[in-house]
């Protein structure tokens, strides 16, 4: 078997009076672990946001913010340029847990000192021992006469307390691994959303029950009530149209705008030629014939290949692609008469990868087709019903809308689609013999039942030739990496320990059955310092 993980994270705004949500507000100081922090709030059905860690207190009132955590961070309190909080968030009115980065900055930020750790530094697993005579409420229905095993990561540490706070545990090398002030400021120098503190979601729950008094009232049932009502407002009397890939992301995009505004959208399927082995076919059947939607098939597979001809820079095919897309849209949106709006199925790692106000500390990994690599000039206005929304959320709302479970499960597929599996230049050529292997790859998956147990796979067409044998004779043909990750959140990754004889059937029918690829690599690195794509 496989491991896999649940997800759950980042919803809608603007929550209605009679759905009341507790908000807890997720302030990012650039850590890589801030998402599964908002992963553990929302398995706690806790309704969350990653805000930017300059917020104020004053917008977090004004969205009746029930609990502030600080996330972690790689840099130095004390270095010039250090991200910091506004000054008050720390004067108790609203709860706070910081996070190793936070209970430094909280501890700094309240008088005491923060130091380069002169101990035995701590990265990776140790042990902590809570002080049970300080009876800190994190560490409530947890066995706390053992030690606790825990996932640290730091070099500094905190060695003179805040006025008014106490130790509440300690490590075998730091004097202070937990402290609080017993009046709702709370931190760990560990990390707890991380899978290797084994009770660290408890930790977490803990604060947001005991110390915030949140609500469990997050459900898929009020996100779906919730993006209808934001659908049906925005769009009001105007025409709509939702570019449709034919993955579950667009798929559930149309979905809920049909039942929010019903033919006033309309759906636009462009077939780029990108598209894997059938797809193209089973968008049409299943959105024209089995959902009745109003869908429009733009052919405009010569236009994109003409468009990417000579070109190999994986950002240059991504802005064409964007590029195109939208052209595309305009001129199908022109025979429509008066559409006003553009639907997308942007996704939350979508936002996140590309850098965008929502997430100042992060670095632009690569532009995803539907958000940097749209024109400023944009001729629509955006409805983006699951921006916020991470991809095990989508599929929840999916079968809860009754999405077929083979649209759900559908893997994930890049929005500039195989073009950036093809490393190099994208023809036609190279496209189907890519689309052939690909297909291979799936079919091996699902036959060995494992399909649904793995996050994301395909197979990516590299620019390497090597030499092979073939009926005694010689050949010098393409070579193929097979990728395959198991994630919940898609923002990490690691490989998948796919069996020896599924890779060796697949390889051996990607070489016999291509006719133009001999060698097959399996790709074993995890996100980071990889991304899933290679492109």
């Amino acid at each position: 078997m496989i491991e896999t993980d649940t997800f759950y994270i980042i919803p809608f705004q603007n929550i209605k009076a009679e759905l009341p949500m507790s908000l807890v507000a997720i302030l990012d100081f650039g850590s890589q672990y801030s998402r599964l922090i908002a992963r553990r709030v929302r398995e706690a059905h806790v309704y969350c946001e990653i805000f930017s860690s300059d917020v104020t207190k004053a917008e977090l009132q004004q969205r009746q913010c029930a609990g502030i955590i600080f996330s972690g961070g790689p840099n130095s309190v004390y270095d010039d340029g250090a991200p910091q909080c506004q000054p008050d968030l720390l004067d108790g009115e609203i709860p706070v847990l910081g996070i190793c980065y936070g209970m430094q900055l909280m501890a700094r930020a309240l008088g005491g000192t923060v130091e380069l750790f002169h101990g035995l530094r701590e990265y990776g697993p140790a042990t902590i021992m809570p002080n049970t005579d300080a009876q800190n409420i994190l560490f409530a229905d947890i066995d706390t006469t053992e030690p606790l095993h825990v996932w640290m990561s730091h070099g500094d540490s905190v060695t003179a307390l805040p006025a008014g706070f106490r130790v509440s545990a300690r490590s075998a090398h730091n004097p202070v691994a937990a402290m609080d002030n017993g009046a709702g400021l709370f931190a760990l120098q560990f990390h707890p959303e991380v899978a290797h503190t084994p009770q660290g979601a408890k930790m977490i729950q803990n604060f947001l029950f005991q110390v915030c008094h949140c609500e469990p009232n997050w459900t898929t049932e009020n996100v779906i009530e919730e993006a209808l009502q934001k659908i049906r407002d925005t769009a009001g009397s105007e025409k709509v149209i939702c570019g449709l890939s034919g993955g579950v992301d667009s798929a559930v995009t149309a979905l809920l705008i049909h039942k929010a505004i019903g033919d006033q959208l309309t759906c636009v399927f462009v077939d780029t030629g990108l598209l894997r082995m059938g797809e193209a076919e089973q968008v049409v059947h299943a959105f024209r014939d089995e959902f009745a939607i109003p869908l429009v098939h733009a052919d405009a597979q010569d236009r994109f290949l003409q468009r990417l001809k000579g070109v190999e820079d994986p950002e240059q095919k991504r802005s064409i692609i964007g590029n195109e897309f939208i052209q595309v849209f305009y001129d199908e949106a022109a025979k429509l008469d008066g559409v006003k709006f553009l639907a997308q199925g942007t996704l939350y790692p979508d936002v996140i990868e590309s850098k965008s106000h929502e997430t100042a500390a992060s670095q632009t990994i690569k532009t995803h087709h539907n958000v940097g690599g749209l024109p400023k000039d944009l001729k629509f206005s955006l409805i983006e019903p699951l921006r916020y929304l991470f991809k095990d959320e989508v599929r929840a709302i999916g079968a809860q809308l009754g999405l077929p479970d083979e649209w759900v499960w559908r893997h994930p597929f890049p929005g500039p689609g195989l073009a950036i599996r093809i490393i190099g230049e994208v023809t036609k050529d190279r496209l189907d013999l890519l689309r052939r292997a690909d297909a291979i790859f799936i079919e091996e998956l699902q036959n060995a039942g494992l399909y649904r147990e793995v996050g994301q796979a395909f197979v990516v067409l590299t620019p390497v030739r090597s030499v092979g044998v073939m009926g005694d004779e010689r050949t010098y043909a393409n070579m193929a990496a097979l990728r395959c990750v198991t994630t919940g959140d898609f923002m990490t990754a690691d490989w998948s320990r796919l069996p020896y004889d599924l890779l060796g059937r697949t390889a051996n029918r990607i070489v016999n059955e291509t006719h133009g690829i001999n060698r097959v690599v399996f790709d074993v690195t995890s996100k980071p310092p990889a991304t899933i794509e290679w492109e």
